[in-house]
């Protein structure tokens, strides 16, 4: 009995002893680290931020502005829809990395890090705003660092005024930084000459922003310092500025679409708003963004067809004598369905996730200048850069193996429906046509453009859902009334007493 009990203890040392040894490498999960770095940070961000911009584009953008419509379960097309958190909650978490980014780097403005974390902190403020009217700002994300779980709502005026601010500071700052150790950066690389580029994106940022709140402020003399001072202030020249996440074929930096499930993504088709005004124009970049229909591809005679916005689920699925009879979104978006007859792609599409792109700065300047709002360049030069900008980046990201011919034709910018002439008035809204056009996938901007400027007109369906509004705003989420209920209450009170999709916001006040 004694030899047993000696033999426990001898093994029960031994097991102990063995336990202790190597216990932290064993127990450690090297797949969940306890610490990361700023570059890991800023990646996971911009790939966060970037796959919310294009399911936003999916699922409410382009069908509130008409470039998308539905055949089934069409309740984002006529507007049924209510709460929706996503930019919301992507905002507030990805802004907790920004601040631990800066966190990481002890606040050092040398650092491009800190700089670069202010444009993308300026954009996402930008896009909750929009969104929502006035959002927590100031106090956003002090829970950890400054006790605030309940944080106040800031009004959109200030919210912009910190936006401009930021953007300015951190074209100055990275102006100087150094950028030889800079990583992590999916947008533009990474590395000394990225750092140029991130400051023609602040600039091209503050123009937009500029634009966006000029109904309400006199922006003249800002717009102006910018381009009339492109030493200190770079903006976007061309397209290779672009600012684009190029997603690849496959995980783990996939385009988000393909992570759809199949059927609905297949329920978006092209709206026959925007089919029918491309039509008008001759515009080719229709080949990109719809398919032929399958019974026309199987009659012999291939041509793209949209669906009119905001029928009910029973017409939608019978006009045009039912899907097959309505053009699906185009191959270099989404193929989570190629089984249309001869027409499969022969190779990945290339779509990507679009923040700014230089076609888009150009109608900005293009519309400055008609207004008189910036006196540098030319109103129709901008104008027509904008147009061609857009055709060569579309002729660009489409794999040649599509063989669809998308370069602009050498009459379109002379058409009557696009040259640059006719009164103030029709100018302008042709600037707000091709950028329109132009805005097509990338996120809520379109949306929220065409809110400002109410051009191209958009006409609510037959069976929308929104007393035959359209909506101007997302409504906030309906958990800010348990977990922030004063603070929420006082924003609604101050935009007008309600929270609704047709609520005005200060900018459109």
């Amino acid at each position: 009995m004694k030899l047993i009990n000696i033999m426990v203890v001898v093994l029960v040392i031994g097991l102990t002893t063995g336990c202790k040894k190597d216990f932290e490498e064993v127990n450690t999960n090297n797949n969940n680290p306890t610490a990361v770095t700023p570059d890991v940070l800023l990646s996971g961000i911009i790939k966060n931020m970037m796959d919310r911009q294009v399911n936003e584009a999916w699922s409410i953008g382009n069908i509130v502005v008409q470039h998308h419509a539905k055949i089934q379960f069409v309740n984002e097309d006529r507007y049924g829809w209510n709460e929706r958190n996503d930019i919301w909650n992507t905002v507030y978490s990805n802004y907790r990395n920004i601040q631990n980014i800066l966190i990481l780097v002890e606040n050092n403005e040398a650092s491009p890090y800190y700089g670069v974390s202010l444009i993308l902190k300026s954009w996402m403020f930008s896009l909750a705003t929009d969104a929502y009217g006035d959002v927590p700002y100031s106090d956003a994300g002090k829970a950890k660092t400054g006790g605030i779980y309940q944080p106040a709502y800031d009004k959109q005026e200030d919210i912009y005024a910190g936006i401009l601010a930021d953007l300015k500071k951190a074209n100055e700052l990275l102006e100087s930084a150094d950028g030889s150790n800079f990583t992590g950066d999916l947008l533009y690389g990474g590395g000394v000459t990225a750092l140029l580029k991130w400051r023609k994106l602040a600039n091209s940022l503050r123009l937009r922003a500029l634009m966006r709140i000029s109904a309400k402020k006199n922006v003249a003399a800002d717009m102006q310092a910018i381009v009339g001072n492109a030493a200190g202030n770079p903006v976007f020249e061309n397209n290779n500025d672009n600012a684009v996440l190029k997603y690849l074929p496959a995980a783990p930096n996939q385009w988000p679409m393909y992570g759809s499930r199949v059927g609905s993504f297949d329920e978006f088709r092209v709206s026959k708003t925007f089919t029918d005004r491309l039509t008008q124009l001759s515009d080719p970049r229709i080949k990109i963004f719809g398919r032929p229909t399958q019974n026309s591809v199987a009659g012999g005679s291939p041509e793209i067809k949209g669906i009119p916005n905001g029928l009910s689920d029973v017409d939608a699925l019978a006009y045009n004598g039912g899907v097959q009879g309505v053009s699906r979104v185009g191959y270099t978006f989404a193929c989570l369905v190629c089984n249309d007859a001869g027409q499969a792609p022969p190779e990945p599409a290339a779509a990507q996730g679009l923040l700014m792109t230089y076609a888009e700065l150009q109608f900005i300047l293009a519309e400055a200048h008609q207004k008189g709002l910036i006196t540098t360049g030319n109103a129709e030069t901008y104008y027509n850069n904008g147009i061609t900008a857009n055709f060569n980046y579309w002729q660009s990201v489409v794999p040649a193996a599509y063989n669809l011919n998308v370069a602009m034709p050498a009459n379109y910018l002379t058409q009557a429906p696009v040259v640059y002439s006719g009164t103030d008035a029709e100018k302008l809204e042709k600037i707000a046509l091709q950028k329109w056009i132009a805005l097509y996938f990338n996120g809520l901007e379109a949306w929220f453009d065409w809110r400002r400027t109410g051009s191209p007109t958009i006409t609510p369906g037959p069976s929308n859902l929104n007393n035959n509004k359209v909506p101007i705003r997302y409504i906030y989420p309906l958990s800010e009334q348990s977990l922030n209920t004063a603070n929420r209450a006082a924003a609604v009170q101050r935009q007008g007493n309600t929270d609704d999709l047709n609520t005005k916001m200060w900018l459109l006040q």
